[in-house]
C-alpha cells in the first residue's frame, strides 16, 4: 500500500472569546482556530471538499474546541454541596525568599522573607495577571507569601484575606536547617522526608496527613466565598495539596507535582464544587513580559 503526504492550509480566523489551550492564555496567542462559533476550513488538496471544524456552546454563551464539554464526575466534590455558580480560581506561589536562596529548609516557619528577586518575581506575577478581573485575592499569613501577595494585589480595591488554612507544612526540627546539614544531622528523618514523604512522622504527626486534611478546608473556604475568579498566594507544600486535593490524588504523589517560584496555575471548578486543572505551574512571565488573558 502506498501512502502519500497530504497537504493542509488552514485558514485563520480571529476572535475575542475566551478559549481553554494552556498555551493560548498569553498575550502572544497562537493560531487560533473557529473560536467565532462559525465553521472553518480544513482544506486538503487530495479532497474534493472542506472537512467542517465544529464547536461547542458553553453555558455562558462562549464556545471552545478541543476542550471538555463537562467535567461532572470527573472529580470529587471539594465543598460536599453545591455552590452558587462555577468559579476559576488561580494559584500563585511566593517569589523566592531568603531560605529558598540559602537552600534551607522552610516549613511554617515566619522568618524567612522574600529576596529582592523574590519582590521582582511578584512584581511579574502582578503584571501577567493585571488584566484579569479577579474578585478576591487569599493568602497565607506567613511573610514570604504575604509580601507576594501584598506586590501582586497592588492597585485593586477589595482587601486581601489571609487564610490559616494556606499556612505552609509544619516541618518541626527540620526548618531551619540547610538541607546538607539536615542530612547529616537527621539522616533518616530527612531521607524519609524527601524520598517518602507521605511516610515522614514526627512524634506521631503526620505533616502531609495534616496538609491534606488544611488544604480541603483552604478549598472549602476558597469556593464557598461570593465571587466567580479568585486568586490565591501561598507555598510550595501546600500548593501541591491544594492540587493534589482538587484532583483526588493522596498525599504519596506529593512530589509529582511541580511548583516555582512564582508560578502559576489555574483551576476551574463547576456549581457541584468538581475541580479542572486547566493549566500547571506557568512561568513564561517569569522570563518575559507575557500576560494572561484567560
Amino acid at each position: 500500500m502506498a501512502f502519500g503526504i497530504v497537504s493542509m492550509t488552514i485558514v485563520p480566523l480571529t476572535s475575542t472569546s475566551s478559549y481553554s489551550s494552556c498555551l493560548s492564555y498569553g498575550r502572544r496567542r497562537p493560531f487560533l482556530l473557529n473560536l467565532s462559533g462559525e465553521s472553518s476550513g480544513v482544506r486538503c488538496s487530495n479532497f474534493s471538499r472542506d472537512l467542517s471544524l465544529t464547536t461547542e456552546k458553553l453555558g455562558n454563551g462562549d464556545v471552545m474546541t478541543g476542550g471538555a464539554f463537562d467535567f461532572r464526575k470527573a472529580t470529587t466534590s471539594l465543598t460536599e454541596r453545591s455552590i452558587s455558580t462555577s468559579k476559576k480560581v488561580t494559584l500563585v506561589r511566593h517569589g523566592l525568599s531568603t531560605w529558598n536562596e540559602e537552600s534551607r529548609v522552610q516549613g511554617s516557619s515566619d522568618l524567612s522573607v522574600l529576596t529582592q528577586t523574590g519582590v521582582q518575581q511578584a512584581e511579574k506575577c502582578r503584571r501577567a495577571l493585571a488584566n484579569i478581573n479577579f474578585d478576591r485575592c487569599f493568602a497565607s499569613p506567613i511573610s514570604r507569601a504575604k509580601s507576594t501577595a501584598e506586590v501582586l494585589w497592588q492597585g485593586r480595591e477589595e482587601e486581601l484575606v489571609f487564610l490559616d488554612s494556606l499556612k505552609e507544612a509544619h516541618l518541626f526540627f527540620l526548618e531551619g536547617m540547610k538541607n546538607v546539614d539536615a542530612k547529616k544531622i537527621y539522616p533518616k528523618e530527612y531521607t524519609t522526608w524527601r524520598e517518602d514523604p507521605a511516610k515522614f512522622c514526627v512524634n506521631g504527626v503526620y505533616p502531609l496527613r495534616k496538609i491534606w486534611t488544611t488544604a480541603r478546608e483552604a478549598w472549602k473556604e476558597i469556593l464557598l466565598s461570593p465571587g466567580e475568579n479568585f486568586v490565591v498566594v501561598t507555598h510550595k507544600s501546600i500548593l501541591r495539596a491544594l492540587v493534589c486535593t482538587a484532583l483526588g490524588l493522596g498525599p504519596e504523589r506529593f512530589r509529582s507535582i511541580e511548583i516555582n517560584n512564582g508560578g502559576i496555575s489555574v483551576f476551574k471548578f463547576n456549581e457541584s464544587g468538581e475541580a479542572m486543572l486547566q493549566c500547571l505551574n506557568m512561568t513564561a512571565h517569569m522570563y518575559s513580559d507575557h500576560t494572561y488573558l484567560y
